[in-house]
Protein backbone atom coordinates (compact mmCIF):
# COMPACT_ATOMS: atom_id res chain seq x y z
CA UNK A 1 0.00 0.00 0.00
CA UNK A 2 1.52 3.49 -1.21
CA UNK A 3 0.83 6.54 -1.05
CA UNK A 4 3.01 8.17 -3.62
CA UNK A 5 0.71 10.55 -4.79
CA UNK A 6 1.80 12.74 -1.99
CA UNK A 7 5.78 12.70 -3.55
CA UNK A 8 4.37 15.66 -5.88
CA UNK A 9 2.38 17.07 -3.45
CA UNK A 10 4.32 20.33 -0.95
CA UNK A 11 2.68 21.86 2.30
CA UNK A 12 4.32 25.17 2.40
CA UNK A 13 4.14 26.07 6.10
CA UNK A 14 6.60 26.69 8.94
CA UNK A 15 8.84 23.49 10.02
CA UNK A 16 9.44 25.77 13.21
CA UNK A 17 7.53 23.11 15.63
CA UNK A 18 9.74 20.35 15.42
CA UNK A 19 8.29 16.77 16.19
CA UNK A 20 5.22 16.45 18.47
CA UNK A 21 5.50 13.78 21.23
CA UNK A 22 3.52 10.61 19.34
CA UNK A 23 4.35 11.58 15.91
CA UNK A 24 8.16 10.81 17.03
CA UNK A 25 7.24 7.81 18.55
CA UNK A 26 5.30 6.94 15.73
CA UNK A 27 8.14 7.22 13.43
CA UNK A 28 10.78 5.45 15.88
CA UNK A 29 8.54 2.72 15.86
CA UNK A 30 7.76 2.17 11.88
CA UNK A 31 11.79 2.73 11.49
CA UNK A 32 12.43 -0.03 13.83
CA UNK A 33 10.05 -2.20 12.35
CA UNK A 34 11.08 -1.67 8.67
CA UNK A 35 14.68 -2.72 9.71
CA UNK A 36 12.88 -5.85 11.02
CA UNK A 37 11.42 -6.24 7.90
CA UNK A 38 14.62 -6.01 5.82
CA UNK A 39 15.71 -9.94 8.02
CA UNK A 40 12.49 -11.40 8.19
CA UNK A 41 10.42 -9.76 5.34
CA UNK A 42 8.33 -12.94 3.94
CA UNK A 43 7.55 -14.00 7.62
CA UNK A 44 6.54 -10.55 9.13
CA UNK A 45 4.67 -9.60 6.69
CA UNK A 46 2.22 -12.72 6.56
CA UNK A 47 1.43 -12.89 10.34
CA UNK A 48 1.81 -9.30 10.61
CA UNK A 49 0.43 -7.82 7.85
CA UNK A 50 -3.32 -7.43 6.88
CA UNK A 51 -4.41 -10.64 4.87
CA UNK A 52 -8.32 -10.61 5.10
CA UNK A 53 -8.64 -14.19 4.35
CA UNK A 54 -6.45 -14.97 7.46
CA UNK A 55 -9.26 -12.49 9.61
CA UNK A 56 -12.08 -14.04 8.94
CA UNK A 57 -10.80 -17.81 8.87
CA UNK A 58 -8.16 -18.02 11.50
CA UNK A 59 -9.31 -14.75 13.26
CA UNK A 60 -5.64 -12.88 12.80
CA UNK A 61 -7.34 -9.89 14.36
CA UNK A 62 -4.18 -7.89 15.56
CA UNK A 63 -3.44 -7.95 11.93
CA UNK A 64 -5.66 -5.20 11.93
CA UNK A 65 -3.36 -2.83 13.90
CA UNK A 66 0.06 -4.36 13.40
CA UNK A 67 -0.34 -3.88 9.42
CA UNK A 68 -0.07 -0.28 10.15
CA UNK A 69 3.45 -0.09 10.98
CA UNK A 70 4.65 -2.31 7.94
CA UNK A 71 5.78 -1.07 4.72
CA UNK A 72 6.82 -2.20 1.11
CA UNK A 73 9.97 -0.38 0.56
CA UNK A 74 12.71 2.51 1.05
CA UNK A 75 10.07 5.04 -1.23
CA UNK A 76 6.66 4.09 0.87
CA UNK A 77 8.27 4.42 3.94
CA UNK A 78 9.82 7.70 3.82
CA UNK A 79 6.51 9.47 2.28
CA UNK A 80 4.77 8.03 4.78
CA UNK A 81 6.64 9.02 7.19
CA UNK A 82 6.65 12.54 5.89
CA UNK A 83 3.16 12.97 5.14
CA UNK A 84 2.60 11.96 8.89
CA UNK A 85 4.92 14.48 10.14
CA UNK A 86 4.03 16.87 7.74
CA UNK A 87 0.04 17.27 8.12
CA UNK A 88 0.12 15.11 11.02
CA UNK A 89 2.16 17.92 13.26
CA UNK A 90 -0.25 20.33 13.06
CA UNK A 91 -2.72 17.88 14.32
CA UNK A 92 -1.30 16.88 16.83
CA UNK A 93 -0.74 20.59 18.43
CA UNK A 94 -4.17 21.37 17.78
CA UNK A 95 -5.65 18.22 19.41
CA UNK A 96 -3.21 17.26 21.59
CA UNK A 97 -1.36 14.20 21.81
CA UNK A 98 -4.13 11.66 23.14
CA UNK A 99 -6.39 12.68 20.68
CA UNK A 100 -4.60 12.42 17.67
CA UNK A 101 -3.29 9.23 18.80
CA UNK A 102 -6.87 7.85 18.91
CA UNK A 103 -7.60 9.44 15.42
CA UNK A 104 -4.64 7.99 14.17
CA UNK A 105 -5.15 4.29 15.26
CA UNK A 106 -9.37 5.07 14.53
CA UNK A 107 -8.38 5.47 10.91
CA UNK A 108 -5.86 3.07 10.44
CA UNK A 109 -7.83 0.11 11.96
CA UNK A 110 -11.18 1.77 10.32
CA UNK A 111 -9.37 1.26 6.76
CA UNK A 112 -8.26 -2.63 7.76
CA UNK A 113 -11.80 -3.26 8.20
CA UNK A 114 -12.94 -1.74 5.34
CA UNK A 115 -10.26 -4.05 3.26
CA UNK A 116 -11.17 -6.79 5.45
CA UNK A 117 -14.72 -6.36 5.24
CA UNK A 118 -14.62 -5.77 0.79
CA UNK A 119 -12.25 -8.17 0.22
CA UNK A 120 -12.65 -11.13 2.60
CA UNK A 121 -10.92 -13.61 0.19
CA UNK A 122 -7.69 -11.75 -0.45
CA UNK A 123 -4.48 -13.29 0.38
CA UNK A 124 -2.01 -10.69 -0.40
CA UNK A 125 -0.62 -8.85 2.92
CA UNK A 126 -1.95 -4.99 2.54
CA UNK A 127 0.95 -3.06 4.72
CA UNK A 128 1.27 0.73 5.45
CA UNK A 129 0.13 3.33 7.21
CA UNK A 130 -1.25 5.03 4.20
CA UNK A 131 -4.95 4.15 5.65
CA UNK A 132 -4.15 6.23 8.80
CA UNK A 133 -2.53 8.85 6.57
CA UNK A 134 -5.59 9.57 4.44
CA UNK A 135 -7.31 9.97 7.62
CA UNK A 136 -4.93 12.62 8.54
CA UNK A 137 -5.42 14.46 5.31
CA UNK A 138 -9.12 14.43 5.64
CA UNK A 139 -8.71 15.79 9.32
CA UNK A 140 -6.18 18.14 8.21
CA UNK A 141 -8.82 19.40 5.32
CA UNK A 142 -11.37 19.72 7.34
CA UNK A 143 -9.82 21.77 10.33
CA UNK A 144 -7.77 24.01 8.03
CA UNK A 145 -9.47 24.30 4.95
CA UNK A 146 -8.23 26.68 3.00
CA UNK A 147 -4.58 26.28 3.71
CA UNK A 148 -2.74 26.21 0.32
CA UNK A 149 -1.13 23.16 -0.66
CA UNK A 150 1.40 22.97 -3.31
CA UNK A 151 1.23 19.96 -6.29
CA UNK A 152 4.27 19.61 -7.90
CA UNK A 153 5.67 22.56 -6.04
CA UNK A 154 3.81 25.19 -8.03
CA UNK A 155 0.10 25.42 -8.04
CA UNK A 156 -1.76 26.20 -4.81
CA UNK A 157 -4.61 24.36 -3.77
CA UNK A 158 -6.60 24.99 -0.84
CA UNK A 159 -6.52 22.17 1.72
CA UNK A 160 -10.44 21.54 1.23
CA UNK A 161 -10.12 20.81 -2.28
CA UNK A 162 -7.01 18.35 -2.36
CA UNK A 163 -8.51 15.89 -0.10
CA UNK A 164 -11.77 16.28 -2.74
CA UNK A 165 -9.41 15.15 -5.13
CA UNK A 166 -7.63 12.38 -3.89
CA UNK A 167 -10.55 11.16 -2.40
CA UNK A 168 -12.28 10.91 -5.89
CA UNK A 169 -8.48 9.77 -7.55
CA UNK A 170 -8.95 6.80 -4.61
CA UNK A 171 -13.46 6.58 -5.27
CA UNK A 172 -12.17 5.71 -9.27
CA UNK A 173 -9.09 3.35 -8.47
CA UNK A 174 -10.54 0.97 -5.94
CA UNK A 175 -13.03 0.25 -8.60
CA UNK A 176 -10.03 -1.54 -10.69
CA UNK A 177 -9.06 -3.41 -7.91
CA UNK A 178 -5.73 -3.25 -6.27
CA UNK A 179 -3.61 -2.25 -9.31
CA UNK A 180 -0.51 -1.58 -9.26
CA UNK A 181 0.21 -2.93 -5.81
CA UNK A 182 -1.71 -0.03 -4.13
CA UNK A 183 -4.68 -0.50 -1.62
CA UNK A 184 -6.91 1.95 -2.83
CA UNK A 185 -9.71 0.43 -0.52
CA UNK A 186 -7.74 0.97 2.41
CA UNK A 187 -6.72 4.39 1.27
CA UNK A 188 -10.52 5.11 0.62
CA UNK A 189 -11.46 3.10 4.07
CA UNK A 190 -9.40 6.02 5.84
CA UNK A 191 -10.91 8.60 4.03
CA UNK A 192 -14.00 7.53 5.18
CA UNK A 193 -13.58 6.62 9.23
CA UNK A 194 -12.02 10.32 9.37
CA UNK A 195 -15.29 11.62 8.22
CA UNK A 196 -16.87 9.48 10.33
CA UNK A 197 -14.80 10.97 13.21
CA UNK A 198 -14.52 14.53 12.25
CA UNK A 199 -18.71 14.68 11.32
CA UNK A 200 -19.30 12.62 14.36
CA UNK A 201 -19.37 16.06 16.72
CA UNK A 202 -22.13 17.86 13.94
CA UNK A 203 -24.36 14.97 13.93
CA UNK A 204 -24.57 14.45 17.70
CA UNK A 205 -24.91 18.35 17.92
CA UNK A 206 -28.28 17.79 15.52
CA UNK A 207 -29.78 15.35 17.33
CA UNK A 208 -29.51 17.06 20.57
CA UNK A 209 -30.83 20.00 19.55
CA UNK A 210 -33.60 18.07 17.90
CA UNK A 211 -33.98 16.76 20.86
CA UNK A 212 -34.43 19.59 22.67
CA UNK A 213 -36.44 21.61 20.74
CA UNK A 214 -38.88 18.73 20.64
CA UNK A 215 -39.23 18.90 23.88
CA UNK A 216 -39.62 22.15 24.23
CA UNK A 217 -42.28 22.49 21.79
CA UNK A 218 -44.31 19.63 24.14
CA UNK A 219 -44.38 22.46 27.14
CA UNK A 220 -47.43 24.75 27.54
CA UNK A 221 -48.12 27.80 28.56
CA UNK A 222 -47.85 27.34 32.41
CA UNK A 223 -44.29 25.07 31.44
CA UNK A 224 -45.55 21.54 31.98
CA UNK A 225 -45.02 18.99 29.97
CA UNK A 226 -48.13 17.61 27.84
CA UNK A 227 -47.80 14.08 27.67
CA UNK A 228 -49.72 12.55 24.21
Amino acid sequence: MRIEGLMMTYYRYQFGYGFPSVIKKLMIVMGAVFLLQMVVSHWINFYLGLVPVLVWNKYFLWQLFTYIFLHGGMTHILFNLLALWMFGGELENHWGSRKFLFYFFFCGIGAGLCTVIFTPYQMVPVIGASGAIYGILLAFGWLFPNRPIYIYFLFPIPAKYMVILYGLIELFASMEGTGGGIAHLTHLGGILFGLLYMSYPLVRQKIRREYYKRKWSQRGPDNRDYYH
